[in-house]
């Protein structure tokens, strides 16, 4: 009896001490800055389809306006890679986050007083996008300076974003319903409010000596940091190498999984069905985030990749004209391996990689797992003209095997080792990154 009480105590303690490399008020602060303005991400689809179909635009105008966004974003942030590696990343973020509060207030306006004009809204979207690039590039670096675990903490980050993404959708919804489509926009800048308040409130630890680059003046300085972090990025096969097969999976599998599986289930069991469908991707993502938080695998790379092929249950599961359940039951296996992917990889970036080049290695791999995602989508549609929805679908499927089967016969990401595990390996209480060509210099 005696032993097991002296077990269970070692255990509680183990937990506490594993909480503590966790939480601290100001990794709660980034906490709730990330799933706050997650919501309101989740929420402006469903604020700008709403809104511009009551002003008399068509679906077309509501795919130019995300567009808008989405184009601004994605070939604007390896730049913001740079400026997050030179200056200040809660600086920029706030900064970024404020912007974002004035364009969608104004938004907001717009849509409260009727005057509602198409090239205004992209225009906003455009800003938002640029914004979101300066952004985004900060978080991977923040998290590292937050918390010792840092996995945990990427796994407590994915599930409240999962979380929020099931919750955003429903709460546009509401707020259409009882107020209007510029109510919306007026929640999401609250989102971004609150998002920038909690960033202001955050300290985070000073920088450990030279780890970060030394701002130069004028575009050649800016020019040889962009080509640093290139170099820095071609330099680790594992990480290119993930780029690589992630770019087959975005015209492969993703790509057109998203918009086929939305007309195939809308179409044969009406929206409902596809809301049903759409709630279980989420919950999966929770549960995926959940395992990511108590599984710790020496290879993590290879865990994930293995864990991702749960994704092709759900195009297969719809390609193959099964019913409702079936279909929700693959929609939450696809969440939960996406989502212990995801923690997986962010973790070995955030963790295998300098700090002093960490803004902009992120930057790429945004910028990467993004830029093929428009063409998956754009060839989805003839591609099911020509081959029939269903059979597009199957052969996502079997892609997505491929796809995980291509993540681990390449070696070094087979092989790759988490970084705590390699420093007790080498009988050293911590291990620093692999160091950049920079830093060796």
């Amino acid at each position: 009896m005696a032993g097991a009480s002296s077990r269970t105590g070692q255990e509680g303690t183990a937990r506490a001490e594993k909480a503590r490399a966790v939480w601290s008020r100001d990794f709660a602060l980034f906490f709730t800055a990330r799933a706050i303005a997650r919501l309101g991400d989740t929420m402006l689809p469903v604020a700008l389809a709403a809104g511009l179909l009551q002003h008399g635009y068509g679906a077309g105008a509501v795919g130019l306006a995300m567009a808008a966004t989405a184009a601004a974003f994605a070939g604007l942030v390896v730049f913001g890679g740079v400026l997050a590696d030179r200056f200040s990343t809660r600086k920029l973020m706030i900064g970024a986050d404020l912007v974002r509060l004035g364009t969608q207030a104004l938004a907001a306006v717009l849509f409260f007083s009727g005057h509602v004009v198409l090239w205004q809204i992209c225009a906003i979207g455009f800003v938002n996008g640029v914004a979101g690039a300066v952004f985004q590039p900060g978080v991977a670096s923040t998290v590292p300076r937050l918390a010792s675990d840092i996995q945990g903490a990427n796994g407590a980050i994915r599930v409240a974003e999962s979380a929020a993404q099931l919750a955003g959708p429903a709460v546009a919804g509401l707020l259409v319903g009882f107020a209007s489509p510029g109510g919306v926009f007026a929640a999401h800048a609250t989102t971004y409010a609150v998002s920038a308040l909690c960033l202001l409130l955050l300290r985070l630890p000073p920088l450990a000596p030279g780890s970060r680059t030394v701002a130069g003046r004028g575009p050649k300085a800016f020019r040889a940091d962009l080509v640093e972090g290139w170099r820095e990025f071609r330099s680790r096969q594992w990480l290119w190498g993930v780029i690589a097969v992630w770019c087959l999976y975005m015209i492969a599998v993703w790509g057109p999984t998203v918009p086929l599986v939305a007309t195939e289930v809308v179409g044969e069991h009406g929206p409902r069905a596809y809301g049903l469908v759409n709630s279980a991707l989420g919950a999966g993502t929770v549960v995926g985030g959940l395992f990511a938080l108590r599984l710790r695998p020496r290879r993590m790379l290879r865990a994930g990749a293995i864990a991702l092929v749960g994704f092709a249950a759900f195009p297969m599961s719809v390609g193959a004209g099964l019913g409702v359940p079936a279909v929700a039951t693959g929609a939450a296996v696809a969440g939960a391996g996406m989502s212990f992917w995801g923690v997986m990889w962010a973790t070995s970036v955030q963790t295998q990689v300098p700090p002093g080049v960490l803004n902009r290695i992120h930057a790429y791999d945004v910028a990467g797992s993004l830029a093929m995602m428009p063409v998956g989508q754009a060839l989805a549609g003839p591609a099911a003209s020509a081959l029939g929805a269903d059979h597009v679908l199957l052969v996502a499927g079997v892609t997505s095997f491929g796809v995980c089967a291509a993540l681990l016969l390449i070696p070094a990401v087979r092989r790759l080792v988490r970084v705590d595990v390699a420093a007790s390996a080498s009988g050293r209480t911590a291990a620093a990154p692999e160091p950049s060509r920079a830093e060796k210099r």
